[in-house]
């Protein structure tokens, strides 16, 4: 049984491990956000399951993502578990090592490029960069802090990169500015990232709930929030049209 990470979304970020396994394998159970192109490299024999999830509907529960794992492994099966971005990123790897662990099925991991990095360097923006951000923190956005974890947030410095927040940003950035965050501090959202729908808009802490209201961000897409955010590779059609929203936004908040 292999579990791999099958990288942001451009097929050809597989890494040569991930893709050596996914053409012997007998079975494959792939993600949504497993790029389509690659089930082309599985053999024209190979059983293709499609166990992926979207926000709010899972078709497959998890537990049944395990179950069908360890059947068509204990049937002496080669199989690939496909998953977008690194297993171990917010992507349930772990539980399933642990279903497999539990059924006594050999389980090896192949990481892969998670989004959390990948995406914001695609547009431009580096998670780490000297003299302006020596950390960065990734974190879900698909439930809510408390108080105390936004403030913790707010305090670490860095980047913050937000995945799966695309439901919740209002909430992650009024949260971050209860915790003290400066309202000032650039935020960006990329869409998509290695599509060639690819978009990518920039707004701030305190400005974000209302350039991204008329236009809400579509899922799947990275929240990056930090002073790295200003080598952003922001779309020229829209650039200046962000900048007058902003400024107008920020002149408006002026007493």
């Amino acid at each position: 049984m292999l579990i791999v990470g099958a990288g942001p979304g451009d097929p050809d970020l597989i890494t040569v491990a991930g893709l050596r396994a996914l053409r012997r394998a007998d079975v494959v159970l792939y993600d949504r956000l497993a790029p389509a192109e690659l089930l082309d490299e599985s053999r024209a024999d190979a059983v293709l399951i499609d166990v992926g999830k979207t926000p709010g509907h899972h078709a497959v529960p998890q537990e049944r993502i395990n179950e069908l794992i360890v059947e068509h492994a204990r049937r002496g099966s080669v199989v690939v578990r496909l998953k977008g971005g690194d297993p171990y990123v917010f992507g349930r790897g772990g539980e399933e090592l642990d279903a497999c662990r539990a059924a006594g099925v050999p389980v090896r991991i192949i990481p892969g490029i998670t989004s959390a990095i990948a995406v914001p360097g695609q547009a431009g923006i580096p998670v780490t960069h000297r003299g302006i951000s020596r950390s960065f923190t990734v974190v879900s956005g698909h439930v809510p802090f408390d108080d105390a974890q936004y403030r913790a947030l707010a305090g670490i410095g860095g980047t913050i990169v937000v995945l799966m927040g695309v439901n919740t940003m209002r909430q992650v950035v009024t949260g971050l500015a209860r915790g003290g965050m400066r309202a000032d501090v650039p935020l960006a959202v990329v869409e998509r990232g290695f599509s060639e729908a690819r978009r990518t808009r920039v707004a701030t802490v305190g400005t974000a709930g209302a350039v991204f209201a008329g236009d809400s961000p579509r899922s799947p897409a990275v929240i990056v929030i930090g002073e790295v955010v200003r080598r952003a590779e922001v779309d020229p059609l829209d650039e200046a049209a962000l900048q007058a929203r902003v400024e107008s936004l920020v002149g408006a908040a002026t007493p």
